[in-house]
């Protein structure tokens, strides 16, 4: 199996749902390399809510380790990206995401994305320890981002960066029904209108022949078949109603 060469860190995480929430973005992504720099519970990688918000990234958080410093969680990495909703004065440059991925995806990096933690973002220091910023483009009145959505941005464009996942196509083609079950329900549509007194058998007019276009208009599936004749008999079922 081939390694993942990007590694996810979270510096001083204060929510054990946003590490879960951040987890399940990482995984729908196809990454699976998540650090925890001093997060504020030890043991929030086992806590119940982070387990919840995983939802299905279990594997994720039995694979994530904690460390003590940022340094600790660079270890191997040769190009790391902290994350910061501003452009800082002084240190590495800032770049919109998609502005720099597609380079960076062709040079075949042990890439990390680094982020701080939901009240303060990441210190300047650590913001200094990375070769490149990045910014999310938002508007200009409110740009906050919850932590795990700034995850799942930051994943998803560098999932496509590198190829993206084709859309994975119906397994099977639908199952149409033919001339005959249309017909078979529209004879038991007549029948329910009929006991509802909706349908004058005596001057039933048109009524029945524009059902019909209408039921032809859009191919119907036998499934949709199943589903108006149950309704038709569920009408029938009912108390019939007295024409006065």
């Amino acid at each position: 199996m081939a390694i993942d060469p990007t590694r996810f860190i979270l510096c001083q995480t204060s929510h054990p749902g946003n590490v879960g929430a951040a987890a399940r973005a990482m995984k729908v992504m196809g990454f699976s390399d998540l650090v925890l720099v001093s997060p504020r519970f030890p043991d929030v990688l086992s806590q119940e809510e982070t387990v919840a918000m995983a939802s299905g990234a279990a594997d994720v958080l039995t694979r994530a380790r904690i460390v003590a410093t940022l340094d600790e969680a660079l270890d191997g990495i040769t190009y790391a990206c902290a994350t910061a909703m501003t452009p800082r004065d002084f240190g590495p440059p800032t770049h919109a995401p998609r502005d720099c991925f597609a380079q960076l995806a062709a040079a075949g990096h042990r890439l990390a994305f680094v982020f701080g933690s939901e009240r303060y973002g990441l210190s300047n220091e650590d913001v200094y320890r990375c070769h490149a910023c990045l910014s999310i483009p938002t508007q200009a009145g409110y740009g906050s981002l919850n932590l795990a959505q700034a995850v799942q941005l930051i994943a998803y464009d560098w999932r496509q960066a590198l190829g993206g996942f084709d859309v994975v196509p119906r397994t099977a083609e639908p199952s149409y029904a033919d001339a005959t079950a249309v017909q078979g329900a529209l004879r038991h549509w007549e029948q329910a209108l009929v006991h509802l007194g909706f349908l004058d058998p005596q001057a039933p007019k048109k009524l029945l022949p524009r059902l019909n276009q209408l039921l032809n208009r859009s191919p119907l599936t036998q499934e949709e078949i199943h589903i108006l004749r149950g309704i038709a008999k569920t009408m029938l079922e009912a108390e019939p109603k007295r024409r006065r």
